[in-house]
């Protein structure tokens, strides 16, 4: 398998810089895979190898560009700057998802995403984008801008039930406003599970104590399947 192959695009005068791998033989879908906040690591890294191994090209995608955080400091002021304002979030997102479609015109295009990345993939839902399926993994459920119109794009959503950032008046309003547009939508939720559980390690190498072995494999397992549904 190859190593990834940076690549650069922009977001208006932005520029962003991506990360593109393809497998050795032909390809199922094209994969947009949005990071956590702290932008890749290489947690998310080898999630993504882990698409290219399993017949996926993937595209890792870019949120701040040059205000790419190097702690978690950072990365929290960095991101609540991005969310700070809704439709310019989703115009940097829109970046990702065209420079896919760019890349990998001929494939099905699929997008997965951890943290705020699984937020992200929700967002590009409700946004109408011409993705075949999203996955999110332990993401952001609520949105300042909710779907107001049916879309075609199906959701599966892997969350842990103890997640302290999304509690169930959130899951809730969630399915409420996926069914109020009539969606085509999963969601698998893991009792006792906490936010980050894909996320093997800190970025300090530590163990992550929300990591759950058990979760994570099954929530994988569940996005292979879906996968495998949606694209025949």
């Amino acid at each position: 398998m190859s190593a990834f192959q940076r690549v650069d695009y922009v977001d208006g005068d932005t520029p962003l810089v991506g990360l593109h791998m393809r497998p050795d033989g032909p390809a199922r879908g094209a994969v947009a895979v949005f990071p956590t906040f702290m932008n890749s690591t290489p947690g998310v890294e080898a999630k993504a190898r882990a698409l290219v191994e399993a017949g996926y090209a993937v595209l890792i995608g870019d949120f701040y560009g040059p205000e790419t955080p190097s702690d978690f400091q950072q990365a929290f002021a960095v991101m609540t700057k991005l969310r700070s304002d809704p439709d310019a979030m989703r115009t940097r997102l829109r970046a990702t998802i065209a420079k896919l479609r760019d890349l990998e015109p001929d494939l099905p295009q699929l997008a997965i995403g951890f943290c705020l990345g699984g937020f992200a993939v929700l967002e590009m839902a409700r946004d109408g984008q011409d993705l075949a399926a999203v996955v999110s993994f332990h993401g952001i459920l609520e949105t300042p801008l909710k779907a107001k119109d049916e879309f075609t794009t199906r959701i599966l959503v892997c969350h842990g039930d103890a997640d302290a950032l999304v509690p169930r008046s959130q899951v809730m309003a969630f399915w409420e406003e996926m069914d109020a547009v009539k969606a085509n939508w999963h969601f698998h939720s893991y009792s006792g599970i906490e936010h980050g559980f894909t996320n093997r390690a800190m970025l300090d190498g530590s163990p992550n104590p929300a990591y759950d072995a058990s979760a994570d494999r099954q929530s994988w397992a569940a996005m292979h399947s879906f996968f495998d549904e949606v694209l025949g």
